[in-house]
């Protein structure tokens, strides 16, 4: 027994884990190294496959992404697109103007009043809208039954589904001058309401519609980090006395922490593009001075009046800012102690 390989105790069995193996016990030739970092070619053979699969979908992004950011060359160009039936040559050919478009754009009013409506519909869709979907979640995830769950996930996630055509028709059925609401008004003795067409409850009206038709999808995305949460957790505080408001404190929000910051960061990279169809469609009920933003000056200014170089200035600045955005956001997501879009 005395000359048996087994360690006589826990310790030597630990120093005998930790020990080298000898040089006549090394691996052989074939065989990767297990320790240090793997070269880029031994990675680049392990994961072929899967960097073959993912080779359409990058070549897809860099076609219809970062390719039309050359463009932004317009931007400093009294650009032309009659010069020629080829874009590149109209580019080539136009005449540089320099910072003049950006001059114009300073100076003009009308920029800074969509610049104005912008910032309002993000801070009141981030203070209105943004919550929303984690309440929801949170009392869908409290129903007991499952079969009550499934369907009142459908129907909250089926406006998602409907285009902004529709979703304005059904606002405007209820909301419009001769609408249900205008109508029961009439009926009781009141005067009729057309906030359809108020300016001054417009930005209210955006946020509605943009609730009603997107909150779905964020209970999905809150509802399956729910999904993640050890139940363990819930039955560890109960025991502890936790209330039912306790445990959604302290266990359910701390879960969906990491999603919430995520989402709250590229939504703040999303500020400044706040619903260009939605608002376009209702934007003559209203007017410019009410509806105008970002987005739709730029297509007003380069699509209806054919001035590309002025649109082209007013997009450059729109992205320069909201790249600055997502990374002050990720940056406040980090000291948080978040991931953010990306880590450190």
């Amino acid at each position: 027994m005395s000359n048996s390989t087994v360690p006589r105790s826990r310790a030597e069995a630990d120093q005998a884990q930790k020990t080298p193996a000898a040089s006549g016990d090394a691996a052989g030739p074939g065989t990767a190294p297990t320790s240090g970092k793997l070269s880029l070619r031994i990675r680049f053979r392990r994961d072929r496959v899967l960097l073959l699969m993912t080779l359409p979908a990058v070549l897809l992004v860099l076609l219809f992404n970062y390719v039309p950011i050359l463009g932004n060359v317009v931007a400093f160009q009294d650009y032309d697109p009659y010069v020629s039936d080829n874009g590149v040559v109209s580019i080539l050919h136009s005449p540089w103007v320099g910072l003049e478009n950006f001059q114009r754009l300073f100076e003009d009013s009308a920029f800074w009043s969509a610049v104005q409506n912008t910032l309002v519909l993000f801070f009141l869709q981030l203070v209105l809208y943004f919550p929303i979907p984690i309440m929801l979640a949170l009392l869908i995830n409290s129903v007991v039954r499952p079969r009550v769950r499934a369907v009142s996930q459908a129907i909250l996630y089926l406006p998602h589904f409907f285009s902004w055509v529709l979703v304005i028709a059904v606002f405007q059925q209820l909301f419009g001058g001769a609408g249900i609401l205008s109508q029961l008004l009439r009926q009781h003795g009141y005067d009729g309401v057309d906030i359809m067409t108020d300016p001054d409850t417009f930005k209210f009206l955006i946020t509605a519609q943009s609730v009603w038709k997107d909150a779905g999808w964020g209970i999905i995305v809150f509802l399956a980090a729910l999904a993640s949460v050890n139940p363990d957790l819930y039955e560890a505080a109960a025991m502890d006395g936790a209330n039912r408001w306790r445990r959604m404190w302290h266990v359910t929000l701390p879960a969906l922490r990491p999603v919430i910051a995520l989402l709250l960061v590229l939504r703040v990279g999303d500020a400044l593009t706040v619903g260009f169809e939605q608002i376009l469609l209702q934007r003559d009920a209203v007017g410019p001075g009410a509806s105008e933003v970002l987005d739709t000056f730029v297509w007003w200014n380069g699509v209806r009046n054919q001035d590309f170089g002025y649109a082209a200035a007013a997009g450059l600045i729109k992205g320069v800012i909201s790249l600055g955005l997502v990374l002050v956001a990720n940056k406040v997501a980090h000291l948080m102690g978040e991931q953010g879009v990306y880590k450190k």
